[in-house]
């Protein structure tokens, strides 16, 4: 009447032979070490893929800032030679000026000649050396001709100020025609 078959051994039975407990306990063991060299298994081929993923994220991550290390270095190496060509020009407006003052005042001339050689120098220095090599060039420099530094200072100040003043009446007459143009 009942579904339940009693003829067949039942291994939850509590009334089971001493030696089928060892057997369970064998295949629990078995098993639960199959199950974990599946698991290891699992884990290495896991670990492996993460660390491939990882190595190409890295190579890719590597390439990016390559390029954009050579960019920037290409960019700078640009400005640096445009600023090299512009101070040496600046080197030979001021030796213009020396010969200006060679008849009148010719240690005056003398000095300003030789804020130019320094110009000069630092052109090439920029061309060809690093920044740090200009403000060792520039510290000696101050050290060895005090009088021609100051001079040189004074003398790019001058400059900054010609050219701001010159940029800003420039700024003012574009668009003074145009705001006459509207009263």
């Amino acid at each position: 009447m009942s579904n339940f078959d009693t003829t067949t051994p039942n291994t939850l039975n509590r009334n089971q032979a001493p030696g089928s407990t060892h057997n369970l306990k064998e295949e629990v063991s078995r098993a639960g070490g199959e199950l974990k060299h599946r698991a290891g298994e699992t884990l290495r081929t896991s670990t492996d893929l993460a660390s491939d993923k990882i190595e190409e994220v890295a190579n890719a991550a590597q390439d990016v800032v390559s390029e954009t290390a050579k960019h920037l270095g290409s960019r700078a190496h640009e400005q640096q030679e445009a600023g090299a060509d512009f101070i040496g020009r600046f080197a030979d407006d001021i030796r213009k000026a020396a010969r200006a003052f060679e008849n009148d005042v010719p240690f005056a001339a003398r000095g300003i000649e030789s804020a130019a050689d320094y110009v000069h120098e630092a052109s090439e220095m920029i061309q060809n050396g690093s920044f740090r090599d200009l403000l060792d060039g520039a510290s000696d420099f101050a050290r060895r001709q005090p009088a021609a530094f100051l001079g040189l200072s004074a003398l790019a100040g001058f400059a900054a100020v010609r050219f701001l003043r010159a940029s800003g009446e420039q700024r003012a007459s574009s668009s003074s025609p145009s705001s006459q143009g509207q009263e």
